[in-house]
C-alpha cells in the first residue's frame, strides 16, 4: 500500500527528555524502549514504590530511568521534551494542560510506537468485538503464511514489538478510545471500525465525545489507504471518512453499497469480482460475530489474500475466553461466560445471541450508561436475572416490573441464585453490562470466578 503521501514523523529520541506517565504494561515498555534508544527517561506514577513491581523498578533503574512515585509533580511535566501517557491516565489534569500550553507534545504509547514502525498496520477499533477481530485477523495472516504482530490494546504494546526487535510482514493492533485520545500522527494502512455504542461515559463528557474519539482512527489517513466500516451500525452508516481513502462497507444482509454481506450461509465479497466463503463450519454464536467475521474477510480481500487461508480461518477460529464462552452443563442447564460484555450494548448482543430461555447475571461498576436497551432486549427470552456489584440497585430499578430478579453478594451467590431460577434446557448467561473493578481485578478475573462457581455447582460444593 502506498503511504508516501502520509509520511510518519520520527521523534528525535537519543538524548531527548521523555516523561512516561503511568507504569502499567504500556508505560513499562515505552520507558524501556525509549531508554534503550538513548533517551533520558523519567517515569511518574501515583502509586507508592511499595505498590509497584520491584523487578520492573530494578530493571528500569538499571537502564538509567528516573522514577517518581507516590504522585506527580508539575516541574517534572514542564522539564521534558515529550510526554507519553498510559491509556488509563487522565488527560484533563492541570499538569497536562500546562504542558500543552508550553507546547510540549503529549502522546500515547501507541502513537509513540506507530511513529517508529514501517510495517503495514491494520488497526481495529469499536465499542465491542475489537479483541475478537484483532485475534481473528492475526490467525488469518498466519494461515496465509505471513509473520504477523498482534497487539496494542489486546495485551502486547507496540513499543514491546520495537524493543524486542522482531520483524513482521503485518502489524494488527487493537486500539481503544483512550489510546485514540492521545494520537497525533497515527496513520494505519487499514482502519476498521466495528461499531459504536455508548460506553465509558464516566470518562467522556457525553456520547458524542466518545464517538469523536473512535473516529480519530482514520483522521490522518489519505490516498492509498483503506477504511472498513459496518454499514449496519447507526453511527457508522452516516460517517464519511477522509477524501482519497478507499472505503469498504459490510452488513449482514445484501443491499446497495455493500462490499461484503451474507447470503444463504455464505459471505459474499465484491472486492475482487465476487468471492464466496462458506459459513457451515463457523463456530461462534450471535449475529455480532457474523458482523465481526465480515470485517475480517473484507480486510483479507482488500489485501488480496488467497481465498483458501481466509476460508481455513473461518472454519477453525474458535473464539476467545470470556466472550460467549461455553462453560459447562449442570443438570441440563448450560452456562455461558461473557464477562467481556463490559457495557450495555455488549450485554444486549450477548442476550440476543440465544433463542433458548435465559437467566441473566449482570452488574459491576456502573459506567454511566442507560440500562433501558438491556431491559428491552430481555423482554423476549430472559425469564429471570441476578444482579451483583455496585450497579445492582441501578439494574434493579431498571428491571422492576419487567422480569423477576434477585440481588447477590458474590459471584458464587449469583451463580447459585441463577441456577435456582433456571429450568432444564435454560441457559445461565454472565453478561455484566458493567466493568469488573468493583469486585475483581479485571474481566478475566471475573470470568474465572464465574467458571469456578459453575464448577463448584457441578461438583455439588
Amino acid at each position: 500500500m502506498n503511504t508516501a503521501q502520509n509520511p510518519k514523523p520520527h521523534l528525535n529520541i537519543p538524548t531527548s527528555r521523555f516523561l512516561v506517565v503511568g507504569l502499567g504494561t504500556s508505560g513499562y515498555w515505552a520507558a524501556r524502549w525509549l531508554a534503550e534508544e538513548g533517551a533520558n527517561v523519567t517515569v511518574s506514577d501515583i502509586k507508592e514504590t511499595s505498590q509497584l513491581d520491584p523487578d520492573v523498578l530494578k530493571e528500569l533503574r538499571g537502564l538509567g530511568v528516573t522514577l517518581e512515585t507516590g504522585g506527580h509533580h508539575k516541574e517534572t511535566f514542564m522539564n521534558v521534551d515529550a510526554i507519553v501517557m498510559s491509556p488509563g491516565a487522565p488527560l484533563e489534569t492541570p499538569f497536562i494542560r500546562a504542558a500543552l500550553q508550553n507546547k510540549i507534545p503529549v502522546m500515547g504509547e501507541m502513537e509513540l510506537g506507530a511513529q517508529h514502525v514501517d510495517t503495514p498496520m491494520i488497526a481495529v477499533t469499536g465499542t465491542n468485538g475489537k479483541t475478537t477481530v484483532t485475534t481473528f485477523l492475526g490467525q488469518m495472516f498466519e494461515n496465509a503464511g505471513y509473520d504477523v504482530f498482534v497487539g496494542g490494546n489486546i495485551g502486547t504494546p507496540l513499543t514491546a514489538h520495537l524493543a524486542q526487535g522482531k520483524k513482521a510482514d503485518y502489524l494488527v493492533v487493537e486500539i481503544s478510545s483512550f489510546q485514540l485520545d492521545t494520537i497525533r500522527h497515527f496513520n494505519p494502512e487499514i482502519s476498521i471500525i466495528l461499531n459504536i455504542s455508548p460506553d465509558h461515559l464516566d470518562r467522556y463528557a457525553d456520547y458524542q465525545a466518545y464517538i469523536q474519539s473512535k473516529l480519530r482512527i482514520f483522521e490522518n489517513q489519505g490516498a492509498g489507504q483503506t477504511v472498513i466500516l459496518n454499514a449496519d451500525d447507526p453511527v457508522l452508516s452516516k460517517i464519511t471518512p477522509p477524501t482519497g481513502t478507499a472505503v469498504f462497507h459490510y452488513g449482514l444482509k445484501k443491499k446497495e453499497g455493500l462490499d461484503a454481506f451474507i447470503e444463504k450461509r455464505e459471505i459474499v465479497s465484491a472486492v475482487k469480482g465476487e468471492s464466496r466463503f462458506n459459513l457451515n463450519a463457523f463456530f461462534l454464536a450471535g449475529s455480532h460475530n457474523l458482523e465481526n467475521l465480515l470485517a475480517v474477510v473484507l480486510a483479507g480481500e482488500v489485501l488480496h489474500l488467497p481465498s483458501a487461508p481466509i476460508q481455513k480461518t473461518i472454519n477453525e477460529f474458535k473464539g476467545l475466553p470470556n466472550r460467549l464462552e461455553y462453560t459447562n452443563r449442570v443438570n441440563g442447564i448450560r452456562f455461558y461466560n461473557d464477562s467481556k460484555a463490559t457495557n450495555v450494548d455488549a450485554a444486549v448482543r450477548a442476550v440476543q445471541s440465544f433463542d433458548d430461555p435465559l437467566i441473566l447475571i449482570a452488574g459491576g461498576r456502573h459506567k454511566g450508561s442507560d440500562y433501558r436497551p438491556l431491559v428491552e432486549a430481555c423482554r423476549g427470552n430472559v425469564r429471570g436475572a441476578v444482579f451483583m456489584g455496585e450497579s445492582a440497585n441501578l439494574l434493579a430499578d431498571a428491571f422492576t416490573g419487567e422480569i423477576p430478579f434477585s440481588l447477590a453478594a458474590s459471584m458464587q451467590d449469583a451463580v447459585a441464585r441463577a441456577y435456582d431460577l433456571a429450568n432444564r434446557g435454560d441457559i445461565v448467561l454472565l453478561a455484566p453490562a458493567c466493568s469488573s473493578f468493583d469486585m475483581f481485578e479485571n474481566y478475566n478475573h471475573r470470568g474465572r470466578a464465574f467458571k469456578d462457581a459453575v464448577e463448584d455447582l457441578s461438583n455439588d460444593r
